[in-house]
């Protein structure tokens, strides 16, 4: 599929629910969010019909988001099932890691090819407190079980929160030193009702230029990819660097978000949304809605304006 600005657009991120057993401050307000019903979410058999139209339209990467996507009941199966798809390249997910001790092997079984996992912090207390609610053993024991059960490479995605993690940034990075493992250093980005919050404790990732001597770049192998990539010396793995906000990469979007409630979404920083699922029920062309919207995807988002966006990530998907 071929967008009106000549992109190519190959990869679909999923939202599997809106639900999460984590509460992290820069995804929803402390109280908490007002989950969607049963009912507003897909099904899992209408997620398999909206996946296998995209797969079929030219979608050769999905990755599979939440909330939490591990906490969605049937998540192995009908990672199985969609795995069959004639098409797909790469499966992929992206986790807390809380559960992952638990579902590694199945989901490696199940055909899932790696994770990224959310860790802001090495401090479990500071874990607690950006979370409100996580222990840190859990999302170590579950990488530690990613790599044991073959979900690799893992990419390690750490949102730089100023005042918080910016004193970690060196410890973060030495992850990468003995092992296959990417750490990516992800800046703060405004959205729902944690705008505010993530506006105060915005931080460039300049400062991991700054702070990391002796960087040596690494030619991108995925020119879509949102992170520029460097390795500390004699490193195993790489340093990402993503800035959404101080330096934009929309020229190479190559992917749209469906969210749980089967809405697409053509850019993360945009409100407008598709209603998939209303054309599913209603026995539409499927298909030819696909191909309408993704030419009319967005040229580009704007929050260097601070035109941020209403809902919150977990409504979203990462």
């Amino acid at each position: 599929m071929i967008d009106s600005f000549g992109r190519k657009i190959n990869y679909l991120r999923i939202s599997l629910t809106d639900r999460c057993n984590l509460r992290c401050k820069y995804c929803m307000p402390g109280t908490g969010v007002s989950k969607f019903s049963h009912d507003d979410m897909l099904t899992l058999e209408e997620l398999y019909t909206i996946t296998k139209a995209f797969v079929e339209l030219g979608i050769d990467k999905l990755r599979f988001t939440g909330g939490e996507p591990l906490v969605r009941k049937g998540i192995v199966e009908f990672i199985e099932r969609v795995s069959k798809l004639d098409g797909i390249r790469e499966l992929t997910m992206t986790t807390n890691g809380i559960l992952l001790k638990k579902y590694a092997k199945d989901l490696k079984d199940a055909g899932l090819n790696r994770v990224n996992i959310s860790l802001d912090t090495l401090d479990g207390d500071k874990y607690r407190e950006i979370t409100r609610l996580g222990n840190i053993e859990d999302v170590l024991e579950g990488i530690e079980e990613a790599k044991r059960v073959g979900l690799t490479p893992i990419k390690i995605n750490t949102v730089l929160i100023g005042g918080f993690n910016d004193d970690e940034i060196e410890d973060l990075a030495n992850l990468t030193v003995n092992e296959k493992m990417d750490v990516r250093f992800i800046e703060l980005m405004p959205i729902g009702e944690a705008a505010t919050w993530a506006e105060e404790n915005f931080l460039s990732n300049d400062v991991v230029l700054e702070r990391l001597k002796g960087l040596v770049a690494v030619p991108s192998e995925d020119k879509s990819s949102p992170a520029v990539y460097y390795k500390l010396p004699n490193a195993k793995g790489k340093i990402g660097i993503i800035n959404p906000i101080t330096c934009k990469f929309c020229a190479d979007c190559n992917r749209v978000r469906l969210t749980s409630k089967g809405k697409l979404k053509l850019c993360l920083h945009s409100d407008r949304e598709i209603d998939i699922r209303k054309i599913l029920l209603e026995g539409g062309d499927l298909k030819k809605l696909i191909l309408k919207s993704i030419g009319e995807k967005e040229e580009s988002h704007h929050l260097e304006a601070k035109l941020y966006i209403k809902r919150n990530m977990n409504e979203i998907g990462g």
